[in-house]
Protein backbone atom coordinates (compact mmCIF):
# COMPACT_ATOMS: atom_id res chain seq x y z
CA UNK A 1 0.00 0.00 0.00
CA UNK A 2 1.41 3.45 -0.63
CA UNK A 3 2.45 5.84 1.98
CA UNK A 4 -0.04 8.70 3.18
CA UNK A 5 0.42 12.16 4.43
CA UNK A 6 -2.31 14.10 5.82
CA UNK A 7 -1.96 17.78 6.40
CA UNK A 8 -4.29 19.01 9.21
CA UNK A 9 -4.96 17.89 12.66
CA UNK A 10 -8.28 18.92 12.78
CA UNK A 11 -11.44 16.31 13.16
CA UNK A 12 -11.25 15.73 9.48
CA UNK A 13 -7.33 14.93 9.41
CA UNK A 14 -8.03 12.89 12.38
CA UNK A 15 -10.60 10.83 10.91
CA UNK A 16 -9.05 10.31 7.19
CA UNK A 17 -5.81 9.23 8.99
CA UNK A 18 -7.65 7.18 11.80
CA UNK A 19 -9.25 4.92 8.87
CA UNK A 20 -6.24 4.68 6.57
CA UNK A 21 -4.23 3.43 9.57
CA UNK A 22 -7.70 1.01 9.79
CA UNK A 23 -7.29 -0.39 6.57
CA UNK A 24 -3.28 -0.71 6.82
CA UNK A 25 -2.16 2.26 5.25
CA UNK A 26 1.16 3.95 6.77
CA UNK A 27 0.09 7.43 7.48
CA UNK A 28 2.02 10.85 8.84
CA UNK A 29 -0.06 13.76 10.06
CA UNK A 30 1.44 17.42 9.20
CA UNK A 31 1.14 20.44 11.14
CA UNK A 32 3.36 23.91 11.38
CA UNK A 33 4.96 22.26 14.30
CA UNK A 34 6.39 18.70 14.44
CA UNK A 35 5.05 18.67 18.38
CA UNK A 36 1.45 19.53 17.63
CA UNK A 37 -0.52 17.99 20.52
CA UNK A 38 -3.35 17.15 18.54
CA UNK A 39 -1.40 15.31 16.46
CA UNK A 40 0.25 13.39 19.16
CA UNK A 41 -2.74 12.28 20.33
CA UNK A 42 -3.74 10.79 17.18
CA UNK A 43 -0.62 9.37 16.83
CA UNK A 44 -0.72 7.66 20.63
CA UNK A 45 -4.60 6.61 19.48
CA UNK A 46 -3.53 4.63 16.28
CA UNK A 47 -0.52 2.99 16.86
CA UNK A 48 2.78 1.94 14.90
CA UNK A 49 1.13 2.83 11.55
CA UNK A 50 0.65 6.31 12.57
CA UNK A 51 3.50 8.67 12.79
CA UNK A 52 3.25 12.72 12.70
CA UNK A 53 5.76 15.70 11.41
CA UNK A 54 5.81 18.93 9.97
CA UNK A 55 3.42 19.93 7.26
CA UNK A 56 6.96 19.51 4.93
CA UNK A 57 7.60 16.24 6.81
CA UNK A 58 4.05 14.50 5.65
CA UNK A 59 4.44 16.05 1.97
CA UNK A 60 7.88 14.14 1.88
CA UNK A 61 6.79 11.20 3.52
CA UNK A 62 3.31 10.38 1.14
CA UNK A 63 2.81 8.92 -2.01
CA UNK A 64 -0.88 10.36 -1.54
CA UNK A 65 -1.58 13.41 0.32
CA UNK A 66 -4.49 14.63 1.88
CA UNK A 67 -4.95 18.69 2.56
CA UNK A 68 -7.48 18.49 5.55
CA UNK A 69 -6.75 22.26 6.54
CA UNK A 70 -9.66 24.41 6.45
CA UNK A 71 -9.86 26.10 3.31
CA UNK A 72 -8.95 29.53 4.25
CA UNK A 73 -5.77 28.58 5.19
CA UNK A 74 -5.28 25.40 2.65
CA UNK A 75 -2.79 27.83 0.24
CA UNK A 76 -0.25 28.99 3.31
CA UNK A 77 -0.43 25.37 4.62
CA UNK A 78 0.53 23.90 0.64
CA UNK A 79 3.16 26.47 0.46
CA UNK A 80 4.91 25.23 3.72
CA UNK A 81 4.80 21.79 2.92
CA UNK A 82 6.40 23.02 -0.48
CA UNK A 83 5.66 22.44 -4.34
CA UNK A 84 8.99 20.65 -5.05
CA UNK A 85 8.22 18.40 -1.91
CA UNK A 86 5.06 17.67 -3.18
CA UNK A 87 6.31 17.23 -6.84
CA UNK A 88 5.32 14.32 -8.85
CA UNK A 89 3.05 13.39 -5.78
CA UNK A 90 -1.00 13.12 -5.57
CA UNK A 91 -2.72 15.32 -3.62
CA UNK A 92 -6.73 14.70 -2.56
CA UNK A 93 -7.65 18.06 -1.86
CA UNK A 94 -10.54 17.68 0.52
CA UNK A 95 -10.86 20.97 1.40
CA UNK A 96 -13.74 23.94 1.27
CA UNK A 97 -12.84 27.77 1.07
CA UNK A 98 -15.40 29.20 3.34
CA UNK A 99 -15.87 32.47 5.05
CA UNK A 100 -17.25 32.46 8.71
CA UNK A 101 -16.44 35.87 9.05
CA UNK A 102 -20.08 36.95 9.46
CA UNK A 103 -21.17 33.78 11.15
CA UNK A 104 -23.24 30.86 10.36
CA UNK A 105 -24.63 29.90 7.36
CA UNK A 106 -20.73 30.79 5.69
CA UNK A 107 -20.16 32.21 2.56
CA UNK A 108 -17.68 31.28 -0.30
CA UNK A 109 -14.52 33.14 0.00
CA UNK A 110 -14.69 35.31 -3.49
CA UNK A 111 -11.75 35.30 -4.67
CA UNK A 112 -11.89 31.07 -4.69
CA UNK A 113 -15.40 30.95 -6.33
CA UNK A 114 -17.87 31.16 -9.28
CA UNK A 115 -14.83 31.48 -11.63
CA UNK A 116 -12.38 30.38 -9.72
CA UNK A 117 -11.86 27.60 -6.67
CA UNK A 118 -10.02 26.38 -3.91
CA UNK A 119 -8.71 23.17 -5.76
CA UNK A 120 -7.65 25.20 -8.96
CA UNK A 121 -5.86 27.60 -6.49
CA UNK A 122 -4.06 24.55 -5.47
CA UNK A 123 -3.23 23.10 -8.55
CA UNK A 124 -2.00 26.35 -9.26
CA UNK A 125 0.61 26.54 -6.56
CA UNK A 126 1.57 22.67 -7.46
CA UNK A 127 2.27 22.58 -11.62
CA UNK A 128 3.88 19.45 -10.70
CA UNK A 129 1.26 17.32 -8.36
CA UNK A 130 -1.94 15.95 -9.36
CA UNK A 131 -4.46 17.62 -7.35
CA UNK A 132 -7.91 15.72 -7.16
CA UNK A 133 -10.89 17.51 -5.58
CA UNK A 134 -13.03 15.09 -3.76
CA UNK A 135 -15.20 14.49 -0.45
CA UNK A 136 -15.43 18.01 0.31
CA UNK A 137 -19.26 17.15 0.09
CA UNK A 138 -20.16 15.45 3.23
CA UNK A 139 -19.37 15.33 6.97
CA UNK A 140 -16.20 13.91 7.74
CA UNK A 141 -17.51 10.84 8.80
CA UNK A 142 -19.61 9.92 5.50
CA UNK A 143 -16.31 10.98 3.73
CA UNK A 144 -14.80 7.24 5.24
CA UNK A 145 -17.85 5.46 5.55
CA UNK A 146 -20.39 5.91 3.10
CA UNK A 147 -23.32 4.16 4.04
CA UNK A 148 -23.25 6.41 7.15
CA UNK A 149 -25.83 8.61 5.61
CA UNK A 150 -28.26 5.90 4.96
CA UNK A 151 -28.08 5.16 1.51
CA UNK A 152 -26.07 4.79 -1.77
CA UNK A 153 -25.26 8.30 -2.26
CA UNK A 154 -22.82 10.07 -4.75
CA UNK A 155 -18.87 11.18 -4.98
CA UNK A 156 -17.89 13.02 -7.16
CA UNK A 157 -13.76 14.08 -8.27
CA UNK A 158 -12.14 16.36 -10.27
CA UNK A 159 -8.96 16.76 -11.40
CA UNK A 160 -6.34 17.37 -14.99
CA UNK A 161 -4.57 13.17 -14.85
CA UNK A 162 -6.71 10.26 -15.45
CA UNK A 163 -4.85 7.83 -13.79
CA UNK A 164 -4.60 10.33 -10.11
CA UNK A 165 -8.34 10.30 -10.63
CA UNK A 166 -8.07 6.06 -10.65
CA UNK A 167 -6.11 5.98 -7.32
CA UNK A 168 -8.32 8.45 -5.63
CA UNK A 169 -11.38 6.09 -6.95
CA UNK A 170 -9.50 2.95 -5.15
CA UNK A 171 -9.35 5.19 -1.68
CA UNK A 172 -12.92 6.18 -2.10
CA UNK A 173 -14.07 2.58 -2.68
CA UNK A 174 -11.91 1.92 0.19
CA UNK A 175 -14.27 4.35 2.11
CA UNK A 176 -17.41 2.35 0.94
CA UNK A 177 -18.31 4.64 -1.74
CA UNK A 178 -20.01 2.74 -5.19
CA UNK A 179 -21.22 5.81 -7.17
CA UNK A 180 -18.80 7.79 -8.25
CA UNK A 181 -18.91 10.23 -10.80
CA UNK A 182 -15.70 11.96 -12.65
CA UNK A 183 -16.70 15.42 -13.58
CA UNK A 184 -13.70 16.04 -15.52
CA UNK A 185 -10.95 18.61 -15.06
CA UNK A 186 -10.17 20.62 -11.94
CA UNK A 187 -12.10 23.57 -12.86
CA UNK A 188 -14.92 21.30 -11.72
CA UNK A 189 -13.70 21.64 -8.13
CA UNK A 190 -16.15 25.36 -8.54
CA UNK A 191 -19.21 22.94 -8.62
CA UNK A 192 -18.20 20.73 -5.79
CA UNK A 193 -17.21 23.77 -3.34
CA UNK A 194 -20.23 25.57 -4.53
CA UNK A 195 -22.53 21.92 -2.87
CA UNK A 196 -20.92 22.27 0.18
CA UNK A 197 -23.56 25.80 0.80
CA UNK A 198 -26.32 23.42 -0.08
CA UNK A 199 -25.23 20.57 2.63
CA UNK A 200 -24.43 23.10 5.07
CA UNK A 201 -27.92 24.39 4.77
CA UNK A 202 -29.58 20.85 4.97
CA UNK A 203 -28.21 19.75 8.07
CA UNK A 204 -28.74 23.10 9.96
CA UNK A 205 -32.59 22.54 9.25
CA UNK A 206 -32.47 18.81 9.60
CA UNK A 207 -30.62 18.60 12.31
CA UNK A 208 -28.62 16.02 10.67
CA UNK A 209 -25.12 15.58 9.68
CA UNK A 210 -25.06 12.44 7.88
CA UNK A 211 -26.63 13.33 4.83
CA UNK A 212 -25.44 12.41 0.67
CA UNK A 213 -26.06 13.66 -2.83
CA UNK A 214 -27.35 11.12 -4.73
CA UNK A 215 -27.69 11.65 -8.59
CA UNK A 216 -30.34 9.97 -10.28
CA UNK A 217 -30.18 8.81 -13.72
Amino acid sequence: MKKIGILGTGIVGSTIGSKLTALGYEVKMGSRTANNTKAAEWVKANGKSATQGTFADAAAYGEIIFNCTKGAYSPEAIKIAGAATLAGKILIDISNPLDFSKGMPPTLIPALSNTHSLGEAIQQLLPQTSVVKTLNIVNCEVMVDAAKCGGDATMFLAGNDSSSKKEAELILKQFGWKDIIDLGNITHSRSTEMMLLIWLSTTMVTKNRYIGFKILR
